[in-house]
């Protein structure tokens, strides 16, 4: 396993394993599965509501504490967010059956943003999460964020993968000493993915499949990727990517894979922000 060195310090994993949409019911075995097969590190979050099933894997690995790195998330607060914040932390922090998680981010960059950045400046003071950072925020709510708080976040997770390969902001971001992490690095197979020739065309060079070659790609240029799965058998090949490496040539022919856009939603539209406030207000 490759890892990468955060703005603090503390040394991540490039390659982990993600939860996202995996039933609560069906997460314990998938999480077990991945820790078998090698993943250090996991990633949740409160919105998924599986981390009670990723907790009771933890437990039951036998893999030591200090051997894992688990990411869970904040969601959405509102004022007085301090005080929201830190009871949300602990509720997380019961369900997974941890005394702290190694990172901790802001899933959204909406609600008391900065009252829920503070609080989680005081969390990570007082080293109940060994990172802080942040997901899904667009460059001018990062940069913002950081020239107005005593902590930089250690990482944004965002959408990245061969259609939106945010480069240009993984530059910006490693001027300002954040790290990028990719969520949704396979695309949720859209615009077929799994099909795309040029994809499958490297592969055959080098007798890998078009995940293995994404996932290659996305740590290669230094982007933490957590690919999901439930099947153990894909859970092994899509850590089996450090055994080879993409030549400048084949990383610039998926370059031009880029199309500059998001296949999801974009943050910054008013329909998107109205309808995470929704899914707040269930939360």
């Amino acid at each position: 396993m490759d890892y990468v060195t955060l703005n603090n310090g503390v040394e991540m994993p490039v390659l982990g394993f993600g939860v996202y949409q995996i039933p609560a019911e069906d997460t314990e075995r998938a999480v077990s599965e991945a820790l078998a097969a090698g993943y250090r590190l996991l990633d949740t979050a409160a919105a998924y509501a599986n981390e009670e099933a990723v907790g009771r894997a933890i437990k039951s690995s036998g893999v030591p504490r200090e051997d894992l790195f688990v990411t869970t998330k904040l969601w959405v607060q509102d004022a007085p967010a301090e005080q929201n914040a830190r009871r949300a932390f602990e509720t997380s922090l019961h369900k997974l059956g941890l005394d702290h998680v190694d990172l901790y981010l802001m899933h959204q960059p909406f609600g008391d943003v900065y009252g829920q950045w503070r609080a989680m400046e005081t969390l990570h003071r007082e080293g109940l999460a060994k990172a802080i950072g942040v997901s899904n925020f667009y460059p001018d709510r990062l940069v913002d964020l950081i020239v107005n708080n005593e902590v930089t976040p250690a990482v944004n997770q965002v959408e990245a993968h061969p259609f939106f390969q945010r480069a240009d902001y993984q530059e910006l971001m490693r001027e300002h000493g954040v790290r990028i992490q990719s969520w949704g690095g396979f695309a949720e197979g859209r615009n077929d993915l799994f099909g795309n020739a040029l994809l499958a065309g490297i592969g055959e060079e080098y007798g890998k499949s078009v995940a293995q070659v994404v996932l290659r790609w996305l740590t290669q240029r230094g982007v933490v990727a957590i690919p999901k799965s439930v099947r153990a058998e894909r859970m092994a090949e899509n850590l089996d990517v450090f055994d080879f490496r993409l030549t400048e040539e084949q990383m610039a022919r998926i370059a031009t894979l880029d199309t500059g856009a998001s296949l999801f939603f974009d943050h910054r539209d008013p329909e998107t922000v109205t309808w995470l406030a929704q899914r707040r207000l269930e939360a």
